[in-house]
């Protein structure tokens, strides 16, 4: 039996934290829990006052994630809570407009944004399975969750916890299946909306690109909101952007908004690197039959008036959607299946064109 990150919450709940009376995870004292493979990894972020009531605790959050069917090794950390929390991703002031050159980003060789013209195409599923393809390809990866009002990175790469702060002004990523990962997802509660204008969003972007250590990347990914606004913007004129990849599904509605995509990064002076047709078409688990639901052909079609390549096509198909609400994305969980196979030749596209 495969664990998941789901199945190990569940036994953490069975665990009750002595101070609040609820469980370690409602009370927020289990973070970071990620699984890779049979092991699962987790920490419990204590008062450093009460570390002799939590001993016990650890023990048993150990024993009952241990006993779980397919899991052969837990590592369970006590970790006190910092001092110096991680910045407040939010500007003390309205931003300034500024006119200086585009920057790097320290230690980022490339920045490759993932942008669609219209919500809901499955745009942050393309970034998650890219990310894990060029890190599985030994790509060193970094992604970025800028859709700040909907953040679905942590979920998708089975992420969790607050990330820590050495210094109160640098901000430590947190990374799972090979990738380095930082989201607004994981500053707020799963259930705490982001009220921001603008200015806000800005800044809270360019905190992320250049508060965070990142470290030594090859290829930065950013999960760009969808549509043509700030965060767009304010990406590709503040940073270095060297490609954009723009996905859609086939129909005219979801094409209408893409050609728009397309056409604000060209007057942004940011390469269009190629499309993606993803819910491409279905072919149903029970009997075979593939249907195109959304129709087919038509991202292909458009990227040939457009002038750019057509990167791949990504089916419709119920394990994709599972192995991301599982944490572990599809090219992760089932790196031998055709849905995985799209996403990694996608990748070896894009570092054979020195995208990535």
């Amino acid at each position: 039996m495969t664990v998941t990150r789901e199945t190990v919450l569940e036994a953490l709940r069975t665990i009750t934290d002595p101070v609040s009376g609820s469980d370690i995870v409602s009370a927020g004292i289990a973070r970071a829990v990620t699984v890779d493979g049979r092991t699962v990894r987790f920490v419990l972020e204590i008062d450093p006052g009460k570390s002799e009531a939590y001993g016990p605790v650890r023990d048993r959050a150990d024993a009952a994630v241990a006993a779980l069917p397919g899991v052969e090794k837990v590592s369970a950390m006590l970790t006190a809570h910092s001092e110096k929390a991680p910045p407040d991703l939010k500007p003390k002031q309205a931003a300034q407009p500024q006119q200086q050159a585009p920057q790097k980003v320290p230690g980022v060789e490339r920045i490759l944004a993932v942008a669609s013209g219209k919500g809901g195409v499955g745009k942050s599923t393309v970034s998650a399975n890219i990310a894990c393809a060029l890190a599985m390809q030994g790509r060193r990866v970094g992604l970025l969750d800028a859709d700040v009002y909907g953040p679905s990175q942590p979920k998708m790469l089975g992420v969790s916890g607050r990330p820590a702060s050495p210094d109160g002004k640098t901000i430590l990523p947190l990374r799972n299946h090979g990738v380095t990962m930082m989201s607004m997802g994981l500053m707020t509660g799963e259930d705490q909306a982001v009220i921001w204008r603008g200015p806000m969003l800005m800044g809270a972007l360019q905190q992320m690109l250049l508060q965070v250590q990142w470290g030594d990347l090859d290829v930065l990914i950013v999960d760009l909101p969808p549509g043509t606004g700030d965060v767009q913007m304010t990406l590709a004129q503040k940073t270095h952007v060297d490609g954009a990849i723009v996905v859609s599904t086939p129909q005219d509605v979801a094409l209408i908004d893409a050609r728009k995509g397309i056409d604000m990064f060209r007057k942004m002076n940011v390469p269009v690197l190629g499309m993606i047709e993803n819910m491409s078409t279905h072919i149903c688990s029970n009997c075979g039959h593939e249907e195109h639901v959304f129709g087919h052909g038509g991202v292909a079609q458009e990227a040939k008036k457009l002038g750019v390549p057509l990167l791949g096509e990504v089916p419709l198909h119920l394990d994709v959607r599972l192995a991301g609400d599982n944490g572990t994305p599809i090219v992760a969980a089932k790196p031998g299946s055709a849905q995985a196979k799209v996403f990694l030749d996608i990748a070896t596209q894009l570092v054979e064109a020195g995208a990535a």
